[in-house]
């Protein structure tokens, strides 16, 4: 089993982030056993496919492998690099070029959502996204892909990809690629904006009273929870009770998300109270599960040695593994590789 998955360097990781897809990074880093093994990347020839300050993506990466870490992804249990030091991901990327059709291309959700009306004033590189997507996977023989809902279709053109070039240039019995499958992980809490509970918590969001981010120390997660949007109703007896409260929701889905409780198991516990009690003791959770997190993190954001030298040894294990894949697709194609 080889799981593959990877994040953009934007900026700070914050709490949707965490409860969202690095917590399951770290789950499935701790299952894994000796014959299998994860490959986690900062997507940072993806930050390229929009607008960006190049100084930003560099300090951006390298925040992001001292968070990453800081949240429990271990450099000698699983491979964690950059995609930019490894050519391979970009070399894969044009070799799959010849099998990826613009009508699947023009189908992806995500494409039409970023583009918006002004399709023809984007870049390239944001339209052809799905096929580096497809090559950062199919470069390591991925396995397994852990996917969200927005993520799905474009694992499916990866297959489509792969199994159109295998149809094409392998045999039945020597296919140049594995089609990964999805692995779905458990039903991850849909963390929301504390300022207005319809909208998902982003780092983007230029509230910064909007998000707790990995790094906001514990006076400044308090701060955040007691401002959080909420109403003066108290909390009910059970989940039905919040359907027209998406303030109160959040809350309590972050509490239980945090402790590991459902929504009614939070609110069995809580029904009755009203913020005043249910914000303090929210802020604790939070604070005790952030803290150690953010001491990590600010001893390592500073070490720069430290971070270039995971990067540098993940890359090195991440090109061997990728190497023999990429030398299979040449050959297949009929090229002669330098």
């Amino acid at each position: 089993m080889r799981v593959v998955s990877g994040i953009q360097p934007t900026g700070n990781l914050h709490l949707g982030n965490y409860l969202g897809a690095i917590r399951n990074w770290v789950a499935m880093q701790d299952a894994m056993d000796a014959d299998s093994e994860c490959l986690f990347f900062l997507a940072d020839l993806h930050a390229i496919s929009q607008p960006h300050e190049p100084a930003a993506l560099h300090a951006g990466t390298l925040e992001m492998t001292a968070a990453l870490v800081a949240c429990g992804i271990d450099p000698e249990r699983s491979i964690l690099f950059n995609q930019a030091q490894i050519p391979a991901h970009a070399e894969l990327q044009w070799l799959l070029g010849g099998s990826a059709r613009m009508g699947w291309l023009n189908r992806m959700t995500q494409w039409k959502d970023k583009a918006g009306k002004n399709r023809e004033g984007q870049s390239v590189a944001l339209f052809t996204y799905p096929v580096l997507q497809a090559a950062d996977v199919l470069l390591y023989q991925a396995t397994h892909v852990p996917v969200g809902e927005d993520q799905k279709q474009h694992l499916e053109l990866a297959r489509d990809i792969a199994q159109k070039f295998n149809n094409d240039f392998a045999t039945e019995d020597a296919p140049v690629f594995t089609l990964p499958d999805p692995i779905i992980p458990p039903a991850a809490a849909r963390i929301m904006s504390l300022r207005n509970g319809s909208a998902k918590m982003s780092k983007s969001d230029p509230s910064e009273m909007s998000r707790i981010n990995l790094i906001d120390d514990a006076d400044t997660v308090m701060k955040k929870i007691k401002k959080a949007k909420t109403d003066a109703e108290p909390l009910p007896s059970e989940a039905k009770g919040l359907e027209e409260r998406a303030e109160a929701l959040n809350l309590v889905t972050i509490f239980g998300a945090l402790t590991g409780q459902s929504v009614d198991e939070v609110l069995s516990e809580y029904s009755g109270q009203g913020f005043g009690s249910f914000k303090p003791a929210l802020g604790e959770v939070l604070v005790e599960t952030l803290a150690p997190i953010n001491a990590r993190f600010m001893a390592l954001k500073e070490d720069r040695e430290a971070l270039d030298a995971i990067l540098a040894r993940g890359a090195a294990k991440a090109r061997e593994r990728g190497l023999p894949t990429l030398d299979a697709a040449y050959k297949a194609l009929g090229l002669v590789r330098g």
